[in-house]
């Protein structure tokens, strides 16, 4: 089997759930520099130096969560489903390719959290022993269609060991 580039990508609507989850992160990492400055006027003596390095900081992740990573993603990350592997590649900076068996999977699952149901996406977990990949934000039907067709691929490669 001649492994080529993943051709199936993630709907576009992704980009949308991908920034809100970094606008999300985004408010968390808010806390560290507010955090410092909040501290630095109760304590004396605290330097407010750290504050403008983190605010920095800070600020570029959420340039980066927020309007780099999600189209990045989009352009990146890909997956295949055949009879007999699933390859999945992922990442930005550092690209990931996995071909998984079906002989090697333990079971197959859908999983919606609060951003992915806003845009009616859900990501597919794939188990084998030891490790889950995800296949993140696919439309809610397709999510569900791969699930089944992985589930009955599984069946069939156990028909033939």
């Amino acid at each position: 089997m001649a492994l080529h580039r993943p051709t199936h990508k993630m709907p576009k609507r992704a980009i949308k759930a991908w920034r809100l989850g970094g606008l999300v992160a985004w408010v968390f990492e808010l806390s560290l520099p507010i955090g410092y400055f909040v501290l630095s006027r109760r304590f004396d003596g605290w330097p407010l130096w750290p504050f403008f390095v983190l605010g920095g900081l800070v600020i570029l992740l959420g340039i980066w969560h927020i309007f780099i990573a999600p189209p990045l993603k989009m352009l990146y990350w890909g997956y295949n489903v055949e009879e007999s592997s699933i390859d999945i590649q992922r990442g930005i900076i550092i690209i990931r390719r996995t071909l998984i068996p079906m002989a090697r999977i333990q079971h197959v699952d859908t999983e919606r959290g609060p951003i992915l149901r806003l845009y009616k996406l859900a990501s597919l977990v794939v188990a084998t022993a030891g490790n889950e990949h995800r296949i993140p934000a696919l439309s809610h039907d397709k999510a569900h269609a791969l699930r089944d067709q992985i589930a009955a691929l599984t069946e069939s490669s156990d028909d033939d060991v």
